[in-house]
């Protein structure tokens, strides 16, 4: 029921205004007009200290060592320093991400907590999972998206096939087995396609992160995997690995290195883009997401972390966050589309 304004009461008012000195009306004014701005002011200058005020938290979905963690770690100390505060990294890998992407999306949302996390489990886990504890595009928002720039297919350097085709052939005559490192991981995807199209038999092996993953491929305990340069050097450099197809362009470090779409497969898989997703809370304040964007952006252009993405192989930097925005709302559904004709459940 609509509540009406007593008469007397406004009356009353009135007459105690009325009653109010000149002098002291102003200041009655002057302090009302105050409350009026203060409640148009952002609730984080209404009382709360300017952000950041403590430390800053990156939750990683993936092993330490491979591009994710590396990103999160030299990222968060250009951040620390630009901003003031610590960066925390933390690292809760496991299903796919959804560990640590169901953290940051159950944190509140203040700026302080952050996820770094591979493209499957923003995207692909929609598919992949039948009770994913948290929704992608609603209880997350994009910050950035790294690159991942090119990834490289490597083999163990005994397997005697030197291209994609031979390695397909290599797999009619003997048992395949390709490493990922992540159930529908890029490399999933890649394993998968190889079998669903060349009618060959190659099993998928499953790690949790990059690094234990190109370990068993340089011991020959698994023929192939997918994944960064950077993961794969020691072994390169020891003889252990031989690379013989790139993802996502060829690699600055290994230039000579042909696609996969240059060797002839042009299925989907081998034509997107590869981003490794810095995501918020949803409801994080606007002010908070585009200044920490802006950090991470301008900490491309530092030395550390230009030798960093040289490191890796990538020429390119963390997009800004309407970039950022407009490639989470166009590209993912293309990799939703692929991690769902695998056909498969995780949970």
């Amino acid at each position: 029921m609509t509540q009406r304004k007593s008469p007397v009461a406004s009356s009353h008012a009135t007459e105690a205004q009325a009653d109010i000195p000149q002098s002291g009306r102003r200041r009655v004014l002057a302090a009302v007009a105050a409350t009026g701005a203060a409640v148009a002011l952002p609730r984080f200058a209404i009382g709360q200290p300017a952000w950041p005020s403590k430390p800053i938290r990156f939750v990683v979905g993936s092993t330490t060592g491979g591009l994710t963690d590396n990103y999160a770690r030299q990222y968060g100390e250009f951040v620390s320093r630009k901003l003031g505060q610590p960066v925390v990294v933390e690292t809760r890998p496991g299903a796919s991400g959804t560990i640590a992407a169901d953290i940051v999306a159950k944190a509140p949302p203040d700026g302080y907590t952050f996820l770094v996390t591979i493209s499957t489990t923003v995207w692909a886990a929609t598919v992949l999972y039948r009770r994913l504890p948290f929704d992608p595009n609603k209880n997350l928002t994009p910050i950035t998206m790294f690159p991942s720039g090119a990834l490289l297919m490597g083999v163990h350097d005994k397997l005697p096939v030197k291209t994609v085709a031979e390695f397909i052939e290599h797999a009619r005559q003997h048992k395949a087995t390709f490493g990922t490192y992540a159930p529908a991981s890029l490399p999933h995807m890649i394993a998968d396609t190889f079998g669903r199209t060349r009618g060959i038999d190659i099993e998928p092996v499953h790690y949790k992160g990059e690094s234990p993953m190109w370990i068993d491929v340089a011991s020959g305990e698994v023929n192939a995997a997918l994944g960064s340069h950077q993961a794969m050097l020691p072994h390169i450099d020891r003889g252990n690995l031989r690379p013989i197809a790139a993802w996502g362009g060829r690699s600055p470090r290994v230039p000579d290195v042909p696609t996969f779409v240059e060797q002839g497969f042009n299925d989907p898989i081998f034509t997107l883009n590869g981003w490794l997703p810095m995501c918020a809370p949803a409801g994080t304040p606007e002010e908070i997401q585009r200044k920490m964007s802006a950090a991470l952006v301008e900490g491309y252009g530092s030395e550390k972390l230009q030798q960093l993405h040289e490191n890796f192989g990538i020429p390119s930097g963390p997009p800004d966050l309407d970039e950022s925005r407009r490639i989470w709302k166009d590209e993912g559904p293309a990799w939703i589309e692929s991690a769902d004709r695998l056909g498969i459940k995780l949970d």
